[in-house]
């Protein structure tokens, strides 16, 4: 797959892509998993929880790369950079330097999953687990 080089920025955001501040585009819950079904809609999701809390639980298809290892893994990356992507974490917070890695590194329709797993979990929703 060929990824576009990042484009440029500031040296801030260079140093400090990683901050889990300030805002990104965000889907609800409810509105993905009425698109997880249909393939034509599936966006490609991007599990960025530890290890441990991707065994726990996570959403079926989510490729997991921990927010430490994503910069360091971001052109193995099995994605479309022209499909939309999900970033998931449990509370909505690791999630936004994902989305905004993603987006640096040419990835156009990034969003996070509003109050990420959390979030996913009060609503019941399905989740896989690994043994």
């Amino acid at each position: 797959m060929t990824h576009l080089p990042p484009t440029s920025e500031s040296t801030a955001s260079k140093l400090f892509w990683w901050l889990p501040f300030g805002k990104v585009p965000e889907i609800l819950p409810t509105a993905l998993a009425e698109k997880m079904p249909n393939p034509d809609l599936r966006p490609q999701l991007l599990d960025v929880r530890t290890r441990r809390e991707w065994r726990n639980g996570h959403l079926a298809g989510a490729v997991s790369i921990p927010i430490a290892e994503l910069r360091a893994n971001i052109e193995t990356l099995p994605f479309d950079m022209d499909k939309p992507v999900v970033a998931i974490c449990l509370s909505a917070h690791r999630s936004i330097p994902a989305v905004r890695l993603l987006r640096r590194f040419g990835f156009t329709d990034v969003v996070q999953l509003a109050g990420g797993m959390i979030a996913w979990r009060s609503l019941s929703l399905p989740e896989q687990t690994e043994a």
